[in-house]
């Protein structure tokens, strides 16, 4: 196990150089000057342009300017400097993030919760009536995007029963992100909710389900051990990778209803061009989705005891 855990490690440098690298090139080589960008329409001397490019190293090629953003940020933890408002990057993004972290926290939450529990009622009793309801039901929220749901979800519930506040407030609590949770987690749930009752309606077919039942097992058994740990293994591999879509993904969701979040902080850096804080938030990112992706590996020993990493 350890040797896998160090050689996933060592597979994971090129995955994150990789990406981070070709965000900072999106961000940094397409056309446009974010230094002369804020100067508006005022007309700015060109000397004055080029010390501000010479103080944030963007009159270095940029390769050289990956490698210093590289090295700043894996062994000073700086993440580069906002140009319009002076400040560490860091320090902008930790003040957004816990906000979106808390909402992708109740998101996944409500996505486990909701769509194993429907997944597992549907595939019990394939192509019976709720089977049949609940592929309607997820085929309406897979092809409804997000905003018309948002919108749709804060007009009945906020405008029409009044049980919720249409816009969360700056500080927002827990209770006021349930409905934005519950947009942002409805894709998610209609897929985990599919793939579970998949799962489980092929795994009640298995040869070893008809063991299980030959021996006499009890039913909660037979189900909460047997049918369940086989059936979780793909559902588990979605939601390992979920995690991180569900922080990155948030972009509509807090705009809606207007949360101060990563997703507005990656709206208004990609407005004003601030490179510095897209690349930082996607570096992230990047990072808890290759963290995702080794516990999701590992919990396969877990659920399944055939499988051992050497």
């Amino acid at each position: 196990m350890g040797r896998y855990v160090a050689r996933r490690l060592l597979q994971m440098i090129p995955v994150f150089i990789g990406s981070t690298l070709l965000v900072f090139l999106m961000m940094y080589a397409l056309p446009g000057d974010p230094v002369r960008a804020l100067a508006g329409e005022q007309h700015v001397d060109p000397s004055q342009i080029a010390a501000l490019k010479a103080e944030y190293g963007l009159d270095k090629p940029i390769w050289e300017q990956y490698l210093n953003y590289l090295y700043k940020m894996l062994f000073q933890g700086d993440l580069g400097i906002q140009i319009g408002t002076q400040r560490p990057v860091a320090e902008v993004i930790a003040e957004a993030y816990p906000v979106t972290v808390r909402l992708a926290i109740f998101a996944f939450v409500f996505t486990v919760v909701a769509g194993i529990s429907l997944g597992i009622i549907a595939g019990l009793k394939a192509e019976s009536l709720r089977d049949r309801g609940l592929l309607g039901l997820t085929l309406v929220l897979i092809s409804m995007p997000s905003f018309v749901l948002g919108f749709l979800v804060q007009y009945f519930f906020a405008f029409q029963l009044g049980i919720a506040k249409p816009n969360v407030s700056l500080e927002p609590t827990n209770t006021e992100l349930i409905m934005p949770a519950i947009v942002l987690a409805s894709l998610s749930l209609a897929y985990v909710a599919r793939l579970t009752r998949t799962s489980v309606a092929e795994n009640l077919r298995a040869d070893y389900m008809r063991t299980a039942v030959a021996k006499g097992l009890p039913r909660q058994r037979v189900i909460g051990v047997h049918l369940m740990r086989n059936s979780l293994i793909p559902v588990v591999t979605f939601l390992g990778t979920d995690i991180g879509a569900l922080m990155g993904g948030a972009i509509v969701t807090e705009g809606i209803f207007n949360i101060k979040g990563v997703g507005s902080l990656v709206f208004e850096a990609l407005r004003k061009r601030e490179g510095a804080t897209v690349v930082g938030i996607v570096t992230l990112l990047v990072i808890v989705y290759l963290v995702c992706s080794l516990l999701v590996d590992l919990l396969y020993a877990v659920l399944d005891p055939r499988i051992r990493y050497a």
